[in-house]
């Protein structure tokens, strides 16, 4: 696997903090070559990075077609951009809604549509999204993501058989929850300890712990390998043991 990922062509999203800095790093330390996105490239680590708002559908329609410019080609796409509104629908926004819906559902769906045909006239490719084990099993107050998630997830699969054909892997990850900046704030946002809660979180978990950023991108590079070679439509739950509640 060190090996397999040497000049291959990756386009990331999200790639700025918790998992898609892990999924950069990981890449990076294995040859990728990575083009990376997301709103600013603070922190971002990759060899080409475009900055830009996923919400947007120009800038969602044209990142792929940017980013194969830089490269010469995409082998590799990781979407693993997403947001997070919490709360029941009586409490959330129209704006929460268009939101929710842009960066969770749509973004996807318009990098799947233009890079597909791209792998393909290659002779294949991979991708890999970043669901969410509350989109497979919905869990309260958080409807908008869980709805999202869920299309994400439905969404996968549909493309892993439509393009299985094509030798395009088309596969779906699905965390719970993760000790990343975007956890730690929403903790701080509703006015808890961010360290005292992540704690209390992990004592939940059959496994003793809240995954890191970097169990996560592990599983996204074993789909994108070829240990996965037989693997397509698919939405691995990397939970530590525990359900949704």
């Amino acid at each position: 696997m060190e090996e397999e990922f040497k000049g291959k062509h990756i386009l990331l999203t999200g790639a700025s903090g918790g998992i898609g800095a892990a999924i950069a790093r990981a890449l990076g330390e294995k040859g990728a070559i990575i083009t990376a996105s997301d709103l600013s490239a603070e922190g971002i680590i990759a060899d080409h990075i475009i900055t830009g708002d996923l919400a947007d559908p120009d800038f969602a329609n044209n990142l792929v077609n940017q980013a194969q410019n830089l490269m010469g080609g995409i082998d590799i796409l990781v979407n693993n951009a997403g947001i997070i509104r919490r709360g029941p629908v009586t409490q959330s926004s129209d704006e929460d809604l268009r939101l929710s819906l842009a960066v969770n559902v749509e973004a996807p769906f318009r990098l799947c549509r233009a890079a597909i045909p791209i792998m393909a006239s290659q002779g294949g490719g991979n991708i890999v999204n970043i669901a969410s084990c509350w989109g497979v099993h919905p869990g309260p107050n958080h409807a908008l993501y869980c709805m999202t998630k869920g299309a994400l997830a439905s969404l996968t699969q549909a493309m892993g058989l439509d393009h299985a054909g094509d030798n395009i892997r088309i596969n779906a990850v699905c965390p719970n929850e993760v000790n990343t900046p975007m956890l730690r704030s929403g903790f701080a946002m509703r006015g808890f300890d961010p360290d005292k809660a992540v704690e209390d979180l992990g004592n939940t978990v059959p496994l003793g712990r809240i995954a890191e950023a970097e169990d996560i991108a592990d599983v996204v590079i074993f789909l994108a390998s070829h240990a996965a070679r037989y693997m397509c439509g698919s939405l691995i739950e990397v939970n530590g043991g525990k359900r949704v509640s």
